[in-house]
């Protein structure tokens, strides 16, 4: 039984929010932030990253309180606008090849605690606390936590059904995608809506796992406050056959001291090698392993015999930690370890050829994306996947909902 709310949204007026919304500002080079925040008064950018020339200077409570500062003068300067009334909405992106659609919704940090919404990854301590911290200071949250639910028919139609209604945005933005958003606000439609998610007995998140972990945290935390909005955090949920699920391919600085010979001799223990020399070779199917090393590409095929039975074990990420990053590389912690980079499988391999030819990395491997039904399994037995996994999309833009606390 899954609970979700309506709530009292914030978010551009309607003839700026091609301005406003941004990605991610992790996803910026330096050049491109210091341009957006150069050309564009208008970009959520002044807001997440309030301070920009300055930011190594000022401490993290100084930041945060810039934060807050700044989202309160684009409400002053009505950039902003809040929601009379708590609504749910209805959220289309159109990218190059694919289209997502999902709703945007409160979900419960009590379903969050019980198991109800489900958990793949596991989180850094450290994160945790400093994005709770942040929303303790800034009060707002604008990055929804993506979940995944079971396709249902019901739901589908109903959405197709009020993609035909006018939506209150339109816009495209830079990098060629197409953003719409519709009001769900009549009472009838709000109440349809929780009735037939309360029929789903599981949700699973997908993305954001640090941001609920933080929002649990500061419940936690905050909880005697009396603060209902405490209770819920923002979320995008769309049906598990709608996200596009990516790898997250691995670089590797150095052979552990390994010459090119007695590396390849030792997996050849776990995996049959062929040579691809200069093809852009990448795995078709699980079980298989891209390899680039040396100027040449392989292919790596894990020998059938060795296969476990485990859900986690037959993970790919896992076998290739198991069998060649930890013995062979001397690996042992993939989130921290800096001899070790991750590539999103959605950029071209040739840009893991490049970094190699560099001589920055010495090695690259090239995985086969997991499934969704992987991710469940994963999450229904209470295990959790090697860091960077998965990477899954739609990615929400900043600025477009905001959740205040």
């Amino acid at each position: 039984m899954s609970k979700i709310i309506p709530f009292k949204a914030v978010r551009p007026t309607a003839d700026k929010v091609a301005l406003v919304t941004c990605r991610t500002y992790d996803d910026y080079s330096s050049a491109e932030l210091a341009a957006w925040l150069n050309f564009n008064p208008y970009s959520f950018l002044h807001v997440i990253h309030p301070a920009y020339a300055n930011a190594q200077k000022i401490t993290i409570d100084k930041r945060f309180k810039g934060v807050l500062h700044k989202y309160q003068d684009f409400k002053n300067e009505n950039i902003l606008t809040s929601e009379e009334q708590p609504v749910f909405y209805l959220y289309e992106i159109q990218a190059k090849s694919q289209t997502f659609t999902g709703i945007i919704a409160g979900t419960s940090v009590e379903d969050y605690q019980q198991n109800i919404i489900k958990k793949h990854e596991d989180t850094l301590q450290y994160r945790v606390e400093l994005f709770k911290d942040y929303l303790h200071q800034t009060g707002f949250n604008t990055e929804p936590v993506l979940i995944t639910y079971p396709d249902s028919v019901e739901i589908n139609t109903f959405i197709s059904l009020r993609k035909k209604s006018e939506p209150i945005y339109a816009f495209a933005t830079p990098n060629k995608e197409k953003h719409t958003l519709w009001k769900i606000d009549t009472q009838s439609e709000i109440d349809w809506l929780q009735e037939h998610f309360e029929n789903i007995p599981n949700l699973y998140i997908a993305d954001g796992h640090h941001r609920s972990a933080s929002a649990e945290l500061l419940f936690e935390q905050d909880k005697h406050l009396g603060n209902k909005n405490l209770n819920y955090f923002m979320s995008f949920l769309i049906a598990e056959s709608n996200v596009k699920i990516y790898e997250f391919n691995r670089i590797i600085r150095d052979l552990n001291g390994l010459s090119k010979d007695d590396f390849i001799k030792k997996l050849a223990d776990n995996f049959i090698i062929k040579t691809k020399d200069q093809e852009l070779w990448k795995p078709q199917n699980k079980f298989e392993f891209g390899m680039y090393l040396d100027g040449s590409f392989y292919a790596l095929f894990y020998k059938q015999n060795q296969k476990e039975t485990s859900v986690l074990e037959n993970l790919d990420a896992q076998i290739l930690y198991d069998t060649v990053l930890n013995p062979l590389l001397g690996i042992e912690d993939l989130r921290n370890d800096e001899r070790i980079d991750y590539i999103p499988g959605k950029q071209s391999i040739s840009v893991i050829k490049d970094l190699i030819d560099e001589g920055e990395y010495e090695v690259g491997f090239m995985l086969y994306p997991t499934n969704i039904s992987e991710i469940k399994t994963i999450a229904d037995n209470n295990l959790i996947m090697p860091p960077k996994s998965t990477y899954i999309e739609p990615k929400f833009r900043s600025g477009l909902v905001v959740y205040e606390l």
